[in-house]
């Protein structure tokens, strides 16, 4: 029997969605298992581009249904949904995050055009995608990477209301097909933010200049250059402020697809580890036999089952947000930053198990192991997102208000505030519900309450040695601070979900287990920093715990696990 919390391919179906969402996913899935596992590897070892997958993409509406927000839809299916979305970005991580970013850099070249009042560039776009295209985002650049300061695209008026642009873009997925590049540049005669411009190019014109993809691989990640490209006033986006909101707006809604897809990598290669270790015989016993292997694969299953729950319980938050309810500022670097090394830990635990069978040119596997590294480096490091949640730590911790319950969203709705979320600033205003209201729901599960203490402890660190002035310029110290608080964040949209979902208690618990030793590792880390003050040393090893050691529930969960075994592997 297949285990309802992970994604099966053989079991798929979507009841969950409308009609033509069901059958677009399930299309999907059928079209990867079709062409089978040997194709897949074969496909990711030659480097081989994508034109076969966007050809079947094109075939079925499948971009210009999932990214057309119902603004400019041309049918009754298109609509910008995000719960949708979060789906087929599992599917195609699941089948290879090459597919993913054909489609994730699509969604980054469309944020600009979606946010612009250009009717003009949106229709265009519509048209684009209803014929099968795929966009591209120019935003980074060679020297000064996504420094969108520091911008050498150069845009000179042209006396006719438009511009000559001159300038190059790196690391630019998409750049050698796309129909539409979203491209960020600045005017010549006008200094500052106000001269900021996001307009549309089209990588076909003979004015722009594929380089070469800067990477080894079948994602087409492009550098390109523009010479005296003739932008019209119908290609020109956004200028000033709203081209640099528009940016960052983007990101927004860009970062949040790297953590389905991490989900998708992990579950693919957990039912290759668990299979193959499960059938390996050593020393005349099954590898699972061992206990350290029991606990690491057990592990992997638990954390796997965690990165779902938030990323599912965040959706509704960004569903949901508006011009009042801006929390999805949180969960969305959340599910960036937290969601997505949380994966590179379960492919991590896995590999340990199969040891050299994770090398193997004919397993998923190998290509997992190397993929899960590029998700925490995409749309921003884990630095720059850990560092952006700390702004919101002691409105979160400290001072919580009532809000009506968000609902789980998954009704054919348009999420159209995405486009419209308005200047990039003011993160420290934003206002959050009582987190402790989650944890007190499951007060009586023993890890639940073990972390607990521990989230509370941080509140006392908040409130009574928080980093002075000097330390608050003291990124690496912050940081440790910053994976204690998405430790708390991470545990309380777990368990929101958990309560929607109902989920096994068994899984709730070990998976806390786990949660409780991060935090004592991390407790232990800000303990050793350089600059930690004897206060902070002594909070810090006040705040470890040891987590509630249960056999019976452990062997549970590891059932589960073990009954991974043999339930899915993709057809050659």
């Amino acid at each position: 029997m297949a285990d309802a919390l992970l994604f099966n391919p053989h079991t798929y179906d979507p009841a969950h969605f409308d009609p033509e969402t069901r059958r677009l996913l399930r299309a999907t899935v059928d079209w990867f298992e079709d062409r089978g596992k040997r194709r897949l590897i074969e496909d990711y070892r030659s480097r081989a581009w994508l034109g076969d997958f966007l050809a079947f993409a094109a075939k079925e509406r499948l971009f210009a249904t999932f990214l057309t927000p119902a603004s400019a839809a041309k049918d009754e299916d298109q609509r910008w949904d995000t719960a949708r979305i979060a789906a087929l970005n599992e599917i195609l991580g699941f089948y290879g995050l090459d597919y993913w970013y054909a489609w994730q850099v699509t969604i980054l070249g469309l944020g600009p055009v979606w946010q612009s009042d250009n009717a003009a560039a949106r229709g265009r776009a519509a048209d684009l995608l209803s014929q099968g295209e795929v966009f591209a985002f120019g935003l980074s650049e060679k020297t000064h990477g996504a420094d969108i300061y520091s911008t050498d695209m150069l845009l000179e008026p042209d006396g006719n209301g438009g511009f000559r642009a001159t300038g190059s873009k790196y690391y630019i997925g998409n750049g050698n097909a796309a129909g539409l590049v979203s491209v960020f540049g600045r005017r010549t005669d006008v200094d500052g933010p106000d001269g900021y411009v996001f307009f549309a190019a089209d990588s076909r014109h003979p004015a722009y200049h594929l380089v070469k993809n800067v990477v080894d691989s079948s994602k087409y990640v492009s550098e390109f250059r523009l010479e005296d490209y003739p932008v019209a006033p119908e290609d020109v986006l956004h200028t000033g402020r709203a081209a640099f909101d528009a940016a960052l707006n983007t990101v927004n809604v860009g970062k949040f697809n790297l953590c389905t897809a991490s989900i998708g990598i992990c579950e693919h290669a957990m039912y290759e580890a668990v299979t193959h270790a499960h059938n390996r015989i050593l020393y005349g016993r099954p590898v699972t036999a061992f206990p350290h292997v029991r606990r690491e694969l057990t592990e992997a299953y638990v954390r796997l089952v965690g990165m779902k729950l938030f990323s599912d319980r965040a959706v509704d938050y960004f569903r949901s947000a508006g011009p009042e309810d801006r929390r999805y500022l949180l969960f969305n670097p959340m599910t960036k930053m937290k969601v997505t090394t949380e994966g590179e830990k379960v492919i991590d635990l896995m590999w340990d198990v199969i040891a050299a069978k994770g090398f193997e040119k004919d397993n998923y596997f190998s290509q997992a192991a190397v993929e899960i590294r590029g998700l925490p480096k995409l749309e921003g490091t884990v630095h720059v997102n850990l560092a952006l949640i700390l702004k919101f730590m002691r409105n979160h911790l400290l001072d919580p208000i009532d809000v009506p319950v968000v609902p789980t969203r998954l009704d054919a709705a348009d999420d159209d505030f995405l486009f419209r979320q308005g200047p990039a600033r003011g993160l420290g205003s934003v206002r959050f519900h009582d987190w402790r209201t989650a944890y007190d729901a499951y007060a009586e599960v023993p890890n639940v309450a073990r972390f607990r203490e521990q989230a509370d402890a941080l509140c006392e660190f908040v409130t009574t040695v928080a980093p002075d002035e000097e330390q608050s310029r003291d990124l690496d110290f912050l940081l440790s601070v910053g994976q204690l608080f998405a430790l708390v964040v991470h545990g309380q949209l777990i368990l929101e979900q958990a309560r929607l979902t109902d989920l096994d208690g068994s899984v709730l618990d070990e998976l806390f287990a786990v949660l409780v030793r991060d935090f004592s590792g991390h407790s232990v880390e800000l303990h050793g920093k350089d600059s930690a003050t004897a206060q902070q040393q002594a909070w810090a090893l006040g705040a470890v715990r040891r987590p509630v050691v249960d056999e019976a529930r452990s062997e549970r969960v590891w059932q589960r696990v073990e009954a991974l075994s043999g339930t899915y592997e993709m057809a050659l």
